[in-house]
């Protein structure tokens, strides 16, 4: 197994993470017995680094169970306060203590604000003692390092990583996601910065391991034959200032391709020849794209807070993908204010027509918002907002 130094914590992290969001299941329940296989056998091969949340169903408890049969000194936690359920200092204690109770630990290694996607929804966690809270118990040795996950757009992403001493954060990307979300510019930026950087969504939710008759007539024009998700493996680990990359494995046959894939992924280790083939299968996917955006930037802020790149990003993998369920999901979970902050969906538009005044591509905003919201904002959609909006307005006046 290769080993990367995680940004400025001085910790060696296996290049492949274990994602433990997605354990095996049996009778609707995890298999604990087959996932401890899986586990050990990971750990037996190298992999050191574990990512679990608060929010993954058993997730912490199973993994805790597992790791303290004589494996919790050869690997390092990390896992996830969600913002969503942080409405008080007391909050953020009750949280990481039940969490250290699951996981049958008395420290997590690294410790993520789960989902942090702006500034509002950062801005809401100092206001209610995050910081104090994170001074308290990484004094407490509770917690070794600190960083947060993201799914928001590049400009906030960078605000987020100035606001505080991060050692890591945690970002979506793989050759489709260059341009979207934090993209190539925020991993270089928080790597300048000593930052840990580490990679979800490799594959993009599996996306890029189908089988696609298109994608492996491209792939196998080069010398080196591979299967589609080993060429999006190797596009991650091609960048220097990866630490680890993430995977949910819950196959026995994942986990052995993968960790074949990992022992010989080193940065900048992809030819020409090769990377113009990765770009040749992005080119085919993206030509699926219905709205030209190249998420500049220039069209914000939008006077109503609507997130215009993010709204036609997701809009067009719907259709880059032909996966509309999953499109919807991610458009909800990152535009619904979810985290705490504004919330940002197609439909707030008002048809000022501002945004288009400034758009370098000459989109007609306006027009393709109002098909955004058609296609991505179910009829379920609004009332779940305002059921999640609704909840953060009654905790504020409750002040609990």
């Amino acid at each position: 197994m290769l080993y990367h130094e995680m940004g400025k914590t001085g910790d060696m992290v296996s290049v492949l993470g274990y994602g433990c969001m997605r354990f095996p299941q049996k009778d609707r329940k995890i298999d604990e017995t087959r996932t401890e296989k899986q586990i050990v056998s990971a750990i037996e091969q190298g992999v050191n680094y574990f990512d679990t949340a608060y929010i993954y169903p058993n997730s912490e408890a199973v993994l805790g169970r597992i790791l303290a049969k004589g494996y919790r000194d050869k690997v390092m936690i990390a896992s996830k306060l969600p913002p969503i359920m942080v409405h008080s200092h007391k909050d953020m204690e009750n949280i990481l203590n039940a969490q250290l109770t699951r996981l049958q630990t008395d420290h997590i290694d690294y410790y993520l604000m789960h989902g942090l996607n702006s500034m509002e929804g950062w801005q809401r966690l100092k206001q209610l003692g995050v910081i104090e809270f994170l001074d308290k118990v990484k004094k407490d040795g509770k917690i070794r390092h600190i960083g947060f996950s993201y799914h928001g757009d590049k400009f906030q992403f960078k605000q987020i990583i100035d606001d505080y001493p991060w050692e890591f954060c945690q970002i979506q990307y793989n050759y489709m996601d260059e341009d979207h979300q934090a993209g190539r510019e925020g991993l270089e930026y928080a790597a300048a910065k000593g930052l840990g950087v580490s990679i979800m969504e490799p594959l993009r939710g599996g996306l890029l391991a189908r089988k696609s008759l298109t994608l492996e007539a491209i792939l196998n024009h080069s010398d080196q034959k591979r299967a589609p998700a080993e060429w999006a493996l190797r596009f991650v680990w091609n960048h220097p200032g990866v630490s680890v990359v993430l995977s949910g494995m819950n196959e026995e046959s994942q986990i052995e391709e993968n960790i074949r894939i990992a022992n010989n992924a080193k940065a900048n280790s992809l030819l020409n020849s090769e990377l113009r083939c990765i770009s040749d299968a992005k080119k085919a996917l993206t030509e699926k794209i219905k709205v030209g955006c190249t998420g500049c930037g220039y069209c914000m802020p939008c006077p109503v807070g609507v997130n215009i790149p993010m709204c036609f990003a997701l809009y067009n993998d719907r259709y880059v993908y032909d996966d509309q369920s999953f499109m919807k999901h991610n458009y909800l979970v990152q535009l619904a204010g979810a985290d705490g902050g504004k919330a940002s969906y197609a439909s707030l538009c008002k048809k000022c027509g501002k945004c288009e005044t400034h758009c370098p591509q000459h989109i007609e905003i306006r027009n393709n918002l109002k098909g955004v919201s058609k296609e991505m904002e179910s009829f379920y959609f609004k009332p779940l907002v305002a059921i999640v909006h609704g909840y953060f307005s009654l905790r504020r006046v409750l002040k609990v």
